[in-house]
C-alpha cells in the first residue's frame, strides 16, 4: 500500500508540471545530446598478434586474436575482406564498431581484435570487436 502512495504522489507531481507548464504557454527545447566520444582500453593487448594465413591455418575456434593490415573489400552487411602481407580472411564487423570520425578505406592500415569463429565447413571469419586505425 505504501508503495502504490508513493507512485499515486510522484504521477500527481508528474501531472500537475505538465499543466503548469502549458498553462504558462512555456516551451522547452532539449538540445540534441551528443554522441560521446570512443571509450575503452586502448593500451596493449594480452591477445596475440597474428597473420591472416596462420590464423587461417593454426586459430582455435573462439581464440581472441589481432590482426594488422587492410580492409580490402566491403561484401555487403557486416562482411568484408581484410588482407595482410601473408593472405586473406573474412572478417565481420559491426557498423558502430568503426571509430568515430575516422574514414577506413582500402588503403587504411588498421588492427583488428577479434574472436576467430573456425567452421568445420564453409568460411572460417574474424568476428572483430575492436577496429584501431595504425599510423604508418
Amino acid at each position: 500500500m505504501k508503495r502504490f502512495y508513493q507512485f499515486s504522489c510522484i504521477a500527481a507531481l508528474l501531472a500537475g508540471s505538465a499543466v503548469a507548464v502549458a498553462q504558462n504557454g512555456a516551451t522547452t527545447t532539449v538540445a540534441p545530446a551528443a554522441k560521446p566520444a570512443p571509450s575503452g582500453y586502448t593500451g596493449p593487448s594480452g591477445a596475440p598478434l597474428m597473420t591472416a594465413k596462420d590464423l587461417l591455418a593454426k586459430g582455435k575456434d573462439d581464440q581472441y586474436v589481432r590482426l594488422k593490415g587492410k580492409l580490402t573489400s566491403h561484401k555487403g552487411d557486416e562482411d568484408y575482406e581484410f588482407t595482410d602481407a601473408s593472405g586473406k580472411i573474412m572478417v565481420e564487423i559491426d557498423s558502430d564498431r568503426f571509430p568515430q570520425g575516422v574514414t577506413v578505406d582500402h588503403n587504411t592500415l588498421v588492427e583488428l581484435t577479434g574472436e576467430f569463429d573456425k567452421e568445420m565447413f564453409g568460411e572460417s571469419k574474424l568476428d572483430v570487436e575492436q577496429i584501431k586505425v595504425v599510423s604508418n
